[in-house]
């Protein structure tokens, strides 16, 4: 049978819109996910130079590839700075990649830069003030609060917005981090030695200002006007226990020869 819709039908042309909409969408998705492996490719390819071809080329055909799902479900970017526990001079710069693994508990991993070839020095475990009050006595000394790491200035989520960040951190400035970090990257450039626990801040004049203004100038953010943004996030009373260094005595990793066990 002839069809005798004309062109100018509206249920013809409705459907042709639609059909159009739909080719646009795919289309768009294709070319986004094109963009996407394209820049994983030449990132890889970029920090593969000097790599044997062999070694290049699986390194290239692997991230096309294969999906890394847990690194895929990293949701927040984080850039702070921790200092040694039994050292506050040795401070390091940390950018953190978290995942809210648990109503109460994320989990980052931490590198020493936002680059392609960045170098992973260490993790970090943030809990909840209700899930660190639980925690015995000597487990806290391993931990330390955010709260004047949040209500400084000195932790930033960059290229988020103020409002979204103002509101993340109204939660995070409650919690406790445990760090360790596996490269002692302000000393060698290997990552030789046991993890090294690690602290954060609780007070003005603490963290090394110029590198402070060297990170704000390469990210582009403003140190004093995120804690200018931040004066109304209420300071949260620390709970006993954490931030153990303010007491005089710290704890830090280290070797002991054991009987092996068989």
């Amino acid at each position: 049978m002839q069809d005798r819709h004309g062109t100018s039908c509206p249920h013809c042309s409705s459907k042709g819109s639609i059909g159009a909409l739909g080719i646009g969408i795919a289309a768009g998705a294709i070319t986004a996910a094109g963009i996407l492996l394209g820049r994983k490719a030449a990132t890889t390819a970029r920090v593969g130079r000097g790599h044997p071809l062999k070694h290049r080329a699986l390194d290239v055909a692997s991230g096309a590839m294969q999906r890394k799902i847990p690194l895929e479900a990293m949701s927040t970017y984080l850039n702070g700075f921790h200092m040694y526990a039994d050292e506050m001079g040795r401070q390091v710069e940390a950018t953190h990649f978290c995942i809210h693994l648990q109503h109460d508990l994320h989990q980052c991993v931490i590198f020493d830069s936002n680059a392609p070839d960045a170098r992973l020095i260490g993790i970090e475990y943030i809990i909840s003030e209700a899930r660190f009050r639980q925690l015995p006595a000597e487990e806290k000394r391993l931990w330390h609060s955010h709260h004047y790491e949040v209500k400084s200035g000195l932790l930033v989520a960059p290229g988020i917005p103020d409002i979204a960040e103002h509101a993340y951190f109204e939660d995070l400035v409650t919690t406790y981090g445990k760090t360790f970090h596996t490269w002692q990257y302000d000393r060698d450039d290997f990552p030789y030695g046991i993890p090294q626990l690690m602290m954060g801040f609780t007070d003005d004049g603490q963290a090394n200002q110029a590198m402070v203004d060297a990170r704000d100038r390469r990210l582009g953010v403003s140190t004093p006007r995120k804690r200018r943004n931040r004066e109304n996030i209420p300071t949260p009373q620390v709970a006993q226990g954490a931030n153990s260094w303010e007491s005089g005595q710290t704890v830090q990793t280290r070797l002991n020869e054991m009987t092996f066990k068989r």
